[in-house]
């Protein structure tokens, strides 16, 4: 039998201001399986915010999801996160490994208990 179709995937993006914010943040993401993985990292902002010129160090969250999970994945950023104004973005995965794919497919598949509560 040829493996399944791997799902389609994609990449999301945002910033936050302390490793403690990002932590909580990638966590709740993962533990609702909304991304399979949550990559971490610092950056320096260079960037306009009531009208001066800002630079801060911030950490990037790299969230790995599916397209199909993408819109739950968004409405809970926007809802969990703490600025006033994130940074929520996703962008396409044009390949990917197809091993991978299905592995991220399964981390973010809702439980089967929680379709059937449903």
């Amino acid at each position: 039998m040829p493996p399944s179709t791997p799902p389609e995937l994609c990449l999301a993006l945002t910033t936050v201001s302390t490793r403690e914010q990002a932590h909580a943040l990638a966590r709740a993401m993962v533990e609702r399986r909304l991304a399979a993985c949550v990559q971490l990292e610092p950056v320096e902002s260079v960037y306009h915010w009531d009208g001066a010129l800002q630079q801060d160090a911030e950490v990037r969250l790299l969230l790995k999801t599916t397209a199909a999970r993408w819109p739950a994945l968004y409405e809970a950023l926007r809802a969990l996160h703490p600025y006033a104004l994130p940074q929520i973005l996703a962008l396409p995965v044009a390949d990917a490994l197809p091993a991978y794919a299905r592995w991220v497919g399964e981390q973010t598949s809702p439980p089967a208990n929680a379709e059937s509560a449903s």
